[in-house]
Order: C-alpha cells, then structure tokens, then sequence
C-alpha cells in the first residue's frame, strides 16, 4: 500500500428538508386543520479514528464527500427522514486543518475519536407546527437550512514511541529491520528511503514502536534533498535515536548538521530526549570507532554508543536505553498532568 501522509479534501452537510403545507381532507371532517410535517435533518460530515490504517491514501483518489439531504415533510403530519451521515475513516494520528492548512480543528490520536466537521443543516418547520388558537389555518412552512460546505486539509503524524533520524545511508532502515519485522528499502545510495516506517521492537519483556523517516542533508528545511516535512512524523515520538555512520570523516559535523535541522524545524524536536549511536562499527576497528565517540564527546559533550545492526554488536544495549528513555518520559507526562495536591499527596 502506498504511504500518503497528507490531502486535501472538500466536504458538505447535507442540507434540511422543507416542512410541508397541507392540510387535513376527509369526509365528514368539517374542520380538519393544518397537519404539514417538519423536514428532516440534513446528515453529517463526521471523522473517525480508527485502527487499521496507517495512510491517507484512500484520499488521493476520493476527494469530495456530500451527506445525504433531508427528506421534505408530508402531509398527515409525516415528518421527512434525516439524511445519513458521512463518516470519514482515518488513522490514528490524523491532524484535521482548515482551508489555510494552518487552523487546527482537530487531532484524531486515539481509535474511537470522532469529530464533527459539518454539520447538517435544519429541517423546516410544517404549518402545523405554527398553528395557535388564533391563527387555526397557517398556510405558511420554513425552508430546511442549507448544509456546510468546506476544503480540510489532512497531516497524518505517525505515532510512535521512538523515531529514527539521521543523514542518509546512516543506516536506518538497516537498524529498523535488525529489530522489527518491518522490511524498509535497504541500498547502497543515498534516500533509499522515501516514505516513513513502522516497525514493533521487543526490548526484553517490552515492545515500542520505532518509525523510520527519510534522511535529512544540510538545508532540509529550506528544502534541500527531499525536504523536512516528514520531520513531522517522529514529533509525537518520546524519545529519538540519532544514529551516524562511523565511517563518515566528519562524524562531529554529521551531528551539528542533523542537529540544526532539527533546530530550524521547530515544534520542540530539539528539546526531545536524544540517544546517540554510531553505525556500522563491524566495518572499521576498535580504535577507528573508539576515536569517533571521542571526536563527539569532545566536539558536542555527547556519549555515543556504538553498534552494528549486522553483527548485532552493541544492539541490546541501546534498546534498553531506548525504553528506559520512553518510560521516563512517560513518567513526565502523568506528573504533568497530576495537580499540585495529587502530587503531595501520600498514603
């Protein structure tokens, strides 16, 4: 299946029916009176979070969703039927945005999430609703209102416990499919990988998602080499895995170069817990890969761990510092949410 993380999609409400003018004709009935029914509600345009997609691509060949109009009302006070809803399926991690494609109206994280995004207009009213003891006879009905009608745009933003970043030929897709059943692209050249993955690693007795986004180069976010857009996908992430090639000449540069990227893309990335591996390791010496961690120490007081997803050198270590990064952060996230008296509270 095709990865689509983004579309452009017009939508409208159905619009209400009218009420009906009628009134009540039967033999022997001298004084019958109004019995015009409403009209029915016009359906709506709903988006739903649910949890068998991972892509928006439905919406690359499907761009425009009408719900249904309301039914007209009737005589012998029958009220129109309201028209069905549109329901709008998308995965967990959807980003719902005005016609700016800047205006927030809704971010579907969780499957279940439901969002109205138009609303279905009024059915009218029938002239019995508008009969009185004075006016016995009103020959009078409402319009039904007109339905919504709007352009969204749709981001999906993959949600992941743990994302990959780092330069091209890096390595990885290689590290994602060391630890996952995911099977990215792997080649000898830069940006074998174009779209974002997902892969489930188990560190011991516990699992995490690992997403896996394209390489970045100097000047991503002024859209060198395929840009910084897919940034977005590793924003929900608790923790980041930077990984450098140790064969590289300039593995202290390599760092500062992924890591102003990250700067310039904004939305907190550069605040994000980081963990630092060098790769590749099987392919030079001891001291060779020794001489880079300390190239990087020096250079930017970071420690680097060093690994092969080939050889499986150094990989059980940093999954575990990976988890243990995602459950601290975790951890945050329930303090901060805990209200000064919870967090004084004791038994």
């Amino acid at each position: 299946m095709k990865f689509l993380d983004q579309a452009r999609v017009y939508i409208r409400s159905g619009g209400g029916g009218a009420g009906s003018v009628s009134f009540r004709r039967e033999k022997y009935i001298e004084f019958g009176g109004p019995d015009g029914g409403n009209g029915g509600r016009g359906g709506d345009v709903i988006a739903e979070c649910v949890d068998n997609l991972n892509t928006l691509i439905d919406y690359r060949y499907h761009q425009h969703f009408k719900a249904e109009k309301g039914i007209h009302g009737m005589g012998k006070d029958r009220a129109g039927a309201a028209g069905k809803d549109v329901i709008l399926k998308m995965p967990p991690g959807t980003q719902i945005f005005a016609e700016d494609n800047e205006t927030l109206l809704g971010d579907l994280t969780r499957p279940g999430d439901r969002l109205v995004l138009a609303k279905g207009g009024n059915g009218g009213f029938g002239n019995a609703h508008f009969k009185t003891s004075i006016n016995q006879a009103p020959r009078r009905a409402n319009p039904g209102e007109e339905g919504e009608e709007l352009v969204i745009w749709l981001r999906l933003k993959l949600i992941a416990d743990a994302g990959l970043i780092g330069l091209p030929n890096a390595g990885k897709s290689t590290f994602l499919a060391a630890t996952s059943a995911a099977k990215p692209k792997i080649a000898d050249y830069p940006f074998t990988t174009l779209h974002p993955g997902l892969g489930v690693v188990r560190a011991g007795e516990v699992d995490f998602v690992l997403a896996d986004i394209p390489g970045l180069i100097e000047g991503a976010h002024e859209g060198a080499g395929i840009g910084d857009r897919f940034l977005g996908h590793v924003e929900r992430c608790r923790a980041i895995l930077h990984l450098i090639d140790v064969t590289s000449e300039d593995v202290a540069g390599d760092y500062a170069t992924i890591r102003g990227e990250l700067a310039a893309y904004g939305a907190g990335l550069d605040e994000k817990t980081e963990i630092v591996a060098l790769t590749k390791c099987d392919a030079v010496s001891e001291e060779h890969h020794q001489q880079a961690a300390d190239a990087l120490r020096k250079a930017h007081g970071v420690e680097a761990h060093r690994i092969s997803a080939v050889t499986g050198f150094g990989m059980d270590d940093i999954l575990y510092r990976i988890t243990g990064a995602i459950g601290a952060a975790k951890e945050e996230e329930i303090t901060a949410k805990l209200s000064p008296q919870e967090l004084q509270w004791q038994p």
